[in-house]
């Protein structure tokens, strides 16, 4: 190896050292999960809208950038649409991949009591993402609002 060839290689030594240093002296590494949801809402016997008014009715709900651990709210405004007094209810179905019902749950607020006929309710669709949330980078599902009475 001639001289020429040896000075060259030192700075490339010294480099590997410096980023070895580093990373040993960070002490840790930091990794985490973004998942990126969608949400289809399907109404029966209701209307789901995101203004008190009922004016600009709800198809859809992009929950955006989720994180471990984290809560996402969505409001809404359920408006029963039948004659009768009626109870509504929420259940979810369709998740895409089928096994981001482990990790992610939707809930309300919603306080159970009846609606009458064209009564409006405001309601926080509340999605909870697990901590321990793995292998998903995108997730749909539909939700279902249906009313009976």
């Amino acid at each position: 190896m001639s001289f020429r060839q040896r000075v060259a290689l030192k700075p490339l030594a010294v480099l590997g050292s410096l980023v070895a240093l580093t990373v040993l002296a960070s002490g840790f590494v930091r990794s985490s999960v973004r998942i990126v949801g969608r949400g289809t809402v399907k109404a029966v016997g209701v209307g789901v809208f995101w203004n008190s008014n009922c004016t600009n009715p709800v198809s859809f709900i992009d929950w955006g950038m989720v994180e471990p651990g984290s809560m996402n709210n969505a409001t809404v405004y359920v408006r029963n649409e039948g004659n009768v007094a009626a109870s509504i209810s929420l259940a979810t179905e369709n998740w895409n991949p089928s096994n981001a019902s482990d990790y992610l749950t939707l809930s309300w607020n919603y306080d159970g009591r009846q609606l009458n006929p064209r009564e409006v309710v405001q309601t926080a669709l509340i999605l909870s993402v697990s901590s321990s949330v793995h292998g998903i980078e995108s997730f749909s599902f539909d939700i279902i609002i249906s009313s009976s009475g």
